[in-house]
């Protein structure tokens, strides 16, 4: 389905100096209308996929400016990343499950429970460059759960080897853990804390596991990536809307105002890997940078 939706060129406030952004771009809505948009992430071409939750699909924003609805229903997906063999890795809210989509849209369950207790509900999801899977496990009640009963007691981070023999919680002290990404070395891990209102670093561990817990910046985030020059993209929390921009160290360079009640997410894409795409409330926005995203897939 080809978009009908005209882009409409909106006005960008840098707060904080030449930043990220491209000289001369500015922020544009490339579609509109959704219940609830998040989960963006490109595959290898630069092609944006993305999700409308609540109607329970999953979109495509090709590099040609096309919308198209590439799985309906969808599981209720949520974050969402593409691994290195080109299939799309989804938290699928529905039955609270970690799904693998190939690109004919066949849909393998990774994950189902922990330890016999039915997860919260995956939010977001990073794989890592040797194909192991990081997501986390927030508690949001949703119309579409049952009920709350038989759940995993704590909002866990999980991980996931590449071969799928182990998994387990490598993160349980965090008051809501949401957002995350990883350094395309693999050797770093940025969480939100999104209900502390913080963002985490650590260092991941051969086997996995997250050491050396550091404080990043204070604020959290709803998503979140990471780009070349290793400067962190987090999403609004409380009264600041748009994408705020922090530099390696964790010191705030720049903001991208985006006139929605929230910004959920963002990914890098385009056939550059130069485009910042944002999905934020009922809408679907990019704007060009300097800088080129990190993970190829992200």
């Amino acid at each position: 389905m080809k978009s009908c939706v005209i882009a409409l060129c909106l006005a960008v406030t840098l707060k904080l100096g030449a930043g990220v952004v491209a000289p001369g771009a500015k922020l544009q809505k490339l579609a509109g209308g959704f219940q609830f948009t998040e989960g963006p992430t490109c595959d290898a071409r630069g092609n944006v996929y993305f999700t409308d939750q609540p109607n329970n699909r999953i979109w495509q924003w090709s590099l040609t400016g096309e919308l198209s609805i590439f799985l309906q229903p969808a599981g209720r997906a949520n974050g969402m990343f593409f691994d290195a063999q080109g299939n799309l890795v989804a938290c699928a809210e529905a039955k609270n499950e970690l799904w693998r989509i190939t690109p004919k849209r066949s849909i393998t369950v990774l994950v189902t429970n922990y330890s016999g207790a039915v997860l919260n509900g995956p939010n977001d999801v990073w794989v890592a460059p040797d194909g192991s899977i990081y997501f986390t496990d927030p508690l949001y009640r949703r119309s579409w759960h049952d009920s709350n009963a038989g759940r995993v007691p704590q909002e866990n981070v999980y991980y996931l080897s590449a071969g799928g023999d182990s998994f387990r919680a490598v993160c349980s002290d965090l008051k809501k853990p949401n957002g995350l990404t990883g350094t395309p070395d693999g050797k770093n891990l940025f969480v939100a804390d999104i209900g502390a209102d913080l963002t985490w670093h650590y260092d991941i561990q051969p086997d996995g596991s997250l050491a050396h817990k550091s404080l990043f910046c204070r604020k959290g985030s709803d998503g979140m990536t990471i780009d070349a020059e290793g400067n962190l993209y987090l999403c609004a929390t409380g009264t600041t809307n748009g994408v705020s921009v922090f530099d390696k160290t964790g010191r705030q360079m720049d903001h991208i105002d985006v006139p929605e009640p929230w910004s959920a997410n963002v990914s890098f894409g385009g056939a550059d890997h130069q485009t910042l795409f944002i999905t934020a409330s009922h809408s679907l926005y990019s704007i060009q940078l300097r800088v080129r995203g990190a993970n190829p897939a992200k």
